[in-house]
């Protein structure tokens, strides 16, 4: 590996095989390994638990569809200023959605997407819970609900939120970069 992944040496322990499986995997349907998945090689048992909670979030049995999932990691995202995750969940909202627009307009200001009003509801609650989470009351699940969210729904977009709020800080904290891959996906 040639390009430096993060800003942080920490060197790779020796994959399992397992891992490996999961890494060919990723090679073969991505046409390349993450470098989020490859900046946890220094400890295999953390990498287990990202890609554990990651996989059970965004490729789980959920209301929300893998569409919004990626909506939200690209609004949190945004409003952290997190450059890896804008990057990769921007390429996956442009082709989950075919709309090459949708993932800069998520980045920039979801509220200039033409987005249903679920989905605006759901996303200014995922602003909510990451700019103001002590600040969330009753309404703010109600509203939720009232655009066809069930209380499960609004535990995965909690969660979810809640997942790329944690993922944000260490991707900047370690000044964590994504693949250039991802900078020409679906445009």
């Amino acid at each position: 590996m040639s390009e430096k992944i993060t800003a942080l040496d920490l060197p790779a322990q020796e994959l399992s095989e397992a891992t490996q499986r999961y890494f060919d995997v990723c090679q073969e349907k991505l046409g390349m390994v993450p470098n989020v998945l490859q900046a946890y090689t220094f400890d295999e048992t953390k990498l287990a638990a990202f890609t554990g909670m990651y996989n059970d979030l965004m490729l789980g049995d959920s209301g929300l569809s893998k569409l919004e999932r990626e909506m939200i990691a690209v609004v949190v995202s945004s409003i952290n200023k997190c450059y890896y995750c804008l990057t990769a969940h921007g390429a996956a909202v442009r082709a989950l959605s075919g709309d090459p627009a949708l993932g800069e307009q998520l980045v920039m200001n979801f509220r200039a997407a033409d987005l249903d009003d679920r989905q605006r509801v759901m996303l200014e609650f995922a602003e909510k819970l990451t700019e103001t989470p002590a600040k969330m009351e009753e309404t703010d699940r109600q509203r939720l609900r009232e655009v066809g969210f069930s209380d499960r729904d609004i535990w995965d977009i909690s969660s979810t939120a809640a997942f790329y709020n944690m993922t944000n800080r260490v991707a900047s904290a370690i000044d964590m970069r994504p693949n250039p891959e991802y900078a020409g996906q679906s445009r």
